[in-house]
């Protein structure tokens, strides 16, 4: 853990650089000392079928959730959201400038009880660095 995951319109699939959203949201995220860099996820899901307010335009949006582990306090969580929007916002900012653009992102956490997982990569991880 943490997922980060982004939905985005089919309309600004060639314009949003997806993979260095991700390379910026990973670096974000294992900077900020809270999270094991194994576990850090990405992925984007590209909707063909939406709508955007009144559709007479060419409107985008960009919806992203980043999923924790439970645990964390509510400073903790919020210091990580604010540092993740705001590489969020600076990477489409040239985007939303020259369009029609809503971002919105929201962390949320995962039941401490009903959350399993089964991951051999921090093992792998940790003898690399050794």
């Amino acid at each position: 853990m943490p997922h980060f995951i982004a939905e985005y319109t089919h309309n600004i699939e060639a314009e949003a650089d997806l993979p260095g959203l991700f390379e910026k949201v990973h670096a974000c995220l294992g900077a900020s000392g809270v999270f094991p860099l194994g576990g850090i996820r990405s992925r984007a899901v590209r909707l063909d079928t939406w709508r955007m307010a009144d559709g007479q335009h060419d409107y985008a949006f960009v919806h992203m959730t980043l999923k924790v582990g439970a645990g964390r306090d509510l400073a903790t969580r919020r210091q990580v959201a604010d540092a993740l929007f705001e590489v969020i916002s600076g990477h489409f900012a040239a985007l939303q400038a020259r369009r029609l653009l809503a971002l919105s992102f929201e962390m949320t956490e995962l039941d401490a009880e009903l959350n399993y997982k089964l991951n051999n990569v921090h093992a792998f991880l940790k003898g690399q660095a050794g």
